[in-house]
């Protein structure tokens, strides 16, 4: 199969777009859970400090339970779990109750299917497009995530981390003494800059996931992306903040998450490595 695929560009990057709508499926699993089983996990562990019973639950995990209607509890049939056709045949609604369906969930999956057939039209069925299929899935799971909590959960970006080491085990996307330098370089200088913020004004600027997905960009590209990744997340990161400042009438003091800038970036060092650090003179 493998060989097919490599034999047949058009047959593989559509392959991977189907793969992509159901891997997408599941990122709206993870991205709707994970922050919830976390939050379960430390009232937990806050029970047991405090020398008290666990507080009782169901389980509740990646798998269990099955999808439900957040609005009515109708448990999702097979046929209404369909990577986006479901949603467009159902124009958006629960067939039980016709509460709206939000339209992240099949824009999740869409933007799973379109990374992951650029993925192997721009890599091909090679442990190289295999490499940027996953770190495309993380990334978005990532985005949104950050979007809706201001977190980037460890058990994310470090696993990112390691995935991107592995991958430069044999120099997929970049040596790996550069990738090292490239998980080290990218902690640190985040680092860095949040305690320069903090001692100079008493706030915090940005979170420990920034530094840890800067640090996982940097174990997958390498050291010399870094200043093109650091340099866009931050053009357009500040102008969206200006601009939602400005137009928006969003206070100063609200935080912006800077996850899904460096999300972002790490994509456009995936497929415009060489682009990217021309326009911003660093390549």
């Amino acid at each position: 199969m493998i060989e097919v695929l490599q034999h047949s560009a058009p047959l593989a990057v559509a392959a991977a777009a189907v793969l992509g709508l159901v891997v997408g499926s599941f990122l709206n699993v993870v991205i709707h859970r994970l922050p919830r089983m976390m939050e379960r996990a430390w009232a937990a562990e806050a029970a047991e400090l405090r020398g008290e019973p666990a507080p009782p639950a169901e389980r509740f995990d990646l798998l269990v339970p099955r999808s439900r209607c957040p609005s009515c509890g109708h448990q999702l049939g097979a046929l209404e779990n369909i990577p986006l056709l479901s949603w467009l045949v159902q124009r958006g609604k629960c067939t039980a109750c016709g509460a709206a369906i939000p339209a992240r969930y099949p824009i999740v999956e869409l933007a799973t299917a379109v990374l992951s057939a650029l993925a192997i039209w721009r890599f091909g069925a090679t442990a190289a497009g295999l490499g940027a299929v996953i770190l495309g899935a993380f990334l978005i799971t990532l985005t949104f995530i950050d979007l809706d909590t201001h977190l980037l959960p460890d058990n994310m970006t470090l696993p990112l981390l390691w995935l991107g080491l592995l991958f430069n085990l044999w120099g997929v996307f970049a040596p790996l003494p550069a990738a090292v330098i490239g998980a080290m370089a990218g902690y640190l200088s985040l680092w860095s800059i949040y305690w320069l913020f903090k001692l100079a004004t008493g706030k915090e600027g940005m979170g420990y996931g920034d530094f840890k997905l800067l640090a996982a960009l940097g174990a997958w590209f390498g050291w010399s992306a870094l200043p093109a990744v650091i340099l866009f997340a931050s053009a357009v990161g500040a102008a969206v903040g200006i601009a939602m400042i400005v137009l928006g009438g969003r206070g100063r003091e609200v935080p912006i998450p800077f996850g899904p800038y460096l999300a972002g970036a790490g994509l456009l060092a995936l497929h415009f490595r060489e682009p990217l650090g021309r326009l911003f003179g660093v390549a």
